[in-house]
């Protein structure tokens, strides 16, 4: 590894850096974050009062509506839900739909989902032991969500929130119906259609006189989503960075609230909306409609550590509503795992809800890794193995890339002798032998940033693949030798303490391999290397990679593997391109063959041997000043 590598590599640890320094927010932004989280605590804690008052009430009422006579009681519960009177009183009861894919459980209760097992997935649990185990994987299963309508029932100021209500089910197949009657044929009704082999439901609102029903003026009704996601994966930090809320636009390209602050709002209000997701690392539960819903406003907000969910989202969207006497409005709803395919077929920008990057990253992943990805795995069932010929197809592509720099380092060594008489000529003048350097370089036709600049090009699919092994599902819980779980870290040795800024309470193998191997390699290189002139370089070749440690160490196992990987092939590339490929001495011919003839000086590089002179120039007259006697006063 010569200077120049040593140049690439660093330029690329400082846009890590940099990348994770302006991601971090400052600690004035994390003070106004927690004086803004303290204050929607606050509004929060006194909603929640309000809203438990309210329930209390609505609870008091009815219990005094049961110990009243019937007439009475039905004034109560006019005054209280209108026309839905009679849905306000009921028990709650459970309706089951399931395919091969998904077991979905339904309560008539608000007429809601209540949860959603997955049948090929499974949840992994990591052990007091510190040990992995899986578990059942259920979405929407938590007490705490909501998913509830308010209907503006005309002569009610607050409407009637359908969580209150007691629908009457009614199976038919793989589809049930869930009522609520307000009489003289008049109902509310949600039908849910579960068809085979897929993780998308047909979900369908019927407003069948509710013209007469709700307020002359109602627009929209409101549906009201709040969802605690659940912890799900082995390492929860790559999980809050990949879940958040997305939703997309009619007219435009999709959007997401922000997965790193620790409370995020967007408002689409007056801007059609086709479909909103709750997404986590590898699954996503979305609602989505082919007309488009009025508008939404939604929040993600993180969680404490200690908390047993990751994440609470709050979605309120606006479903219009035309004031029809038979009115309908089709809906969709998507619960399953995060497979870009899949998504994709399903149309509406979906596949974005995957968190492949941003431009290029996004691009590179979406359209070039995955494809590559997907074939290979067509062909071999080993994922790891898959990562290994993923890396083979990489280096192959970037191989023209990877020739030029390893030729670039051949002509720098080729001229070394040349450059080590120089010193020896010029003595301290470290400017003069940089001026003669340069001047040789350009005499010689030798590029010193051509071994650099390849690796710099390389840059968009190190960031693209950063981003893909912990975005794609087909890496989650895949084994690879030590490693349990490709899209996460691989524990293979357990320490009894953490060690902070973000390398934790483990040994990740792979990326202690890929420390081993690049120091390895560095020795190699460094043995027929002059670091006279820049010994900190000697050290900085040796410190940056195990700097590097502390960041693959907690990255994805399938990312380290494939960074292994692909310096192991660099290595063997290097080695069989400067053995078999390149002939020093016809490089050398060819440099002396260069010298020869005549050169026409580009602009930069008069500019940079004026520059030089100019320095040279002034550190002369520097010398000279200070060799002249002290006049005497």
């Amino acid at each position: 590894m010569d200077r120049n590598n040593i140049i690439g590599i660093a330029l690329i640890f400082i846009l890590f850096l940099a990348w994770q320094y302006f991601l971090t927010p400052s600690k004035a932004q994390i003070a106004a974050q927690q004086r803004t989280q303290d204050s929607i605590a606050r509004v929060e804690r006194l909603r929640d009062s309000l809203t438990i008052v309210k329930k209390q009430e609505a609870k008091k009422k009815l219990e005094a509506a049961a110990e009243v006579p019937d007439s009475q009681r039905a004034q109560i519960l006019g005054g209280q839900f209108g026309t839905f009177a009679a849905a306000a009183v009921g028990s709650a009861e459970t309706t089951v739909l399931e395919n091969e894919l998904i077991k979905v459980t339904f309560s008539n209760k608000g007429g809601r989902i209540k949860d959603v097992l997955m049948k090929k997935h499974f949840k992994m649990v990591h052990g007091k032991d510190r040990k992995d185990r899986k578990i059942p994987l259920h979405l929407l299963e938590d007490n705490k969500n909501r998913f509830e309508y308010i209907l503006p029932v005309q002569g009610l100021r607050n409407g009637v929130n359908t969580a209150d209500l007691y629908f009457t089910a009614e199976e038919n197949g793989n589809s049930v119906t869930f009522r609520a009657d307000a009489g003289n044929g008049q109902y509310f009704a949600q039908t849910y259609t579960l068809t085979a082999n897929s993780y998308k439901l047909d979900y369908a609102l019927d407003f069948t006189g509710m013209d007469k029903v709700f307020a002359s003026n109602a627009k929209t009704i409101e549906l009201k989503w709040v969802n605690y996601l659940d912890k799900i994966e082995k390492s929860t930090q790559y999980e809050r960075q990949y879940s958040t809320l997305n939703f997309k636009p009619v007219d435009t390209r999709a959007g997401r609230c922000s997965p790193t602050k620790q409370y995020s709002e967007k408002d689409a209000e007056g801007a059609p909306i086709q479909w909103v997701a709750n997404t986590n690392q590898f699954f996503n539960s979305a609602i989505m409609s082919e007309k488009g819903f009025a508008s939404a406003k939604m929040s993600s907000k993180n969680l404490p550590e200690e908390s047993e969910d990751l994440k609470e989202l709050v979605s309120t969207i606006q479903i219009p509503f035309g004031g029809g006497s038979n009115e309908q409005f089709a809906m969709h709803f998507y619960i399953g795992p995060n497979e870009f395919d899949r998504l994709h077929n399903m149309g509406y920008s979906m596949s974005d809800i995957v968190p492949f990057g941003q431009n290029i990253m996004g691009t590179i992943n979406r359209w070039i890794i995955r494809p590559l990805f997907s074939f290979l795995t067509w062909l071999i069932s080993s994922k790891g193995i898959v990562i290994l010929m993923l890396t083979l197809l990489v280096k192959l592509i970037l191989f023209p890339l990877t020739y030029r720099m390893i030729y670039s380092q051949s002509k720098m060594t080729a001229l070394k002798p040349e450059i080590d008489r120089l010193k020896e000529r010029h003595g301290d003048d470290q400017q003069k032998v940089q001026m003669e350097t340069m001047k040789m370089y350009r005499e010689f036709g030798v590029n010193p940033l051509g071994a650099c600049f390849p690796m710099l090009l390389q840059l968009p699919i190190w960031f693209a693949l950063y981003r893909f092994f912990p975005a794609s599902i087909e890496f989650r819980q895949a084994k690879f030798l030590w490693a349990g779980d490709l899209s996460s870290y691989d524990e293979f040795f357990q320490l009894p303490f953490s060690i902070p800024f973000g390398f934790g309470d483990h040994i990740s193998l792979f990326a202690l391999l890929w420390v081993l191997s690049t120091l390895l390699y560095t020795w190699y290189n460094s043995k027929n290397m002059d670091f006279s002139a820049q010994p900190a370089m000697l050290y900085m070749q040796y410190i940056m990679p195990v700097m590097f440690m502390g960041f693959f160490n907690s990255s994805a196992s399938g990312l380290s593997a494939y960074m292994l990987f692909s310096n192991l092939l660099n290595i063997g590339q290097t080695l069989a391109t400067k053995y078999f490929l390149i002939d020093e001495k016809k490089i050398k011919a060819g440099m002396d063959a260069y010298r020869k003839k005549p050169k026409k000086k580009s602009g930069f590089g008069e500019r940079m041997e004026t520059m030089l002179k100019e320095q040279q120039k002034l550190a002369e007259e520097k010398n000279k000043d200070k060799t002249k006697p002290a006049k005497r006063k």
